[in-house]
């Protein structure tokens, strides 16, 4: 590895890399509607986004076989669409590209699945980029809370203080902060800044170009600000 190694870049993956959030959608009200009977508008399906499907169906059932059978209702509807409704960010995989050649560690933390989120990666023509990816069923304990990003980490052998965690929304900058890496937050997901601005990220970036520029940042003796 390059001298770069020193340094890593943690992505999350749906809305910071690729553009699924209304596949995502469009799976979560189908699977309330065939279990539940009820059609939620879009603004609190969206409220949910970031966090493992258990957690979102145990809001509606404390019964495990019933959220089981809704996680299974979703992954169906989802897998069915997939394909054809994911596409990578513009500008994603070129920053990608740009990264993954000065020898900067990449890896992927996400609340799905790990199967699922190779995936998607593989349907965006990304996959080849990232050494490592933390999915739900990694770890026990999910974003916001640190445990996922640890794992990332330690799996990359890089130092917290090299490392960014770049996502779209208040958990992976909760998790980010919390597990001691510098985070980046990005404006093209589906959460508002002002719900952003409260994790007070290090970095803004407003346009997925500017992942390419988080390499000069994720060095420790960095100290300009990209996309801003």
């Amino acid at each position: 590895m390059s001298a770069a190694r020193g340094a890593a870049i943690l992505f999350d993956l749906d809305g910071t890399l690729i553009d699924s959030v209304d596949l995502i959608l469009a799976s979560y009200r189908h699977t309330l509607r065939v279990h539940r009977g009820v059609d939620l508008p879009r603004e609190h399906s969206r409220a949910g986004l970031g966090r493992p499907l258990a957690e979102q169906f145990a809001l509606f059932t404390s019964d495990e076989c019933e959220i089981a059978a809704m996680i299974e209702t979703y992954r169906a509807h989802n897998h069915e669409h997939h394909d054809r409704s994911v596409r990578a960010f513009p500008g994603v995989a070129d920053a990608l590209a740009e990264l993954a050649s000065v020898g900067i560690a990449l890896g992927i933390v996400t609340s799905k699945n790990a199967a699922t989120a190779w995936r998607g990666l593989e349907c965006c023509g990304l996959a080849a980029y990232f050494e490592v990816l933390v999915g739900s069923d990694d770890v026990r304990d999910h974003k916001p809370h640190p445990a996922p990003v640890l794992a990332a980490v330690e799996r990359l052998a890089v130092p917290p203080a090299a490392t960014f965690f770049v996502g779209d929304s208040p958990q992976d900058l909760e998790a980010g902060r919390r597990a001691g890496v510098r985070t980046a937050a990005v404006s093209w997901g589906p959460f508002e800044r002002t719900e952003l601005e409260r994790q007070a990220p290090d970095v803004w970036l407003e346009r997925p170009a500017a992942l390419s520029e988080l390499f000069e940042a994720a060095r420790p003796t960095a100290g300009r600000s990209p996309g801003t």
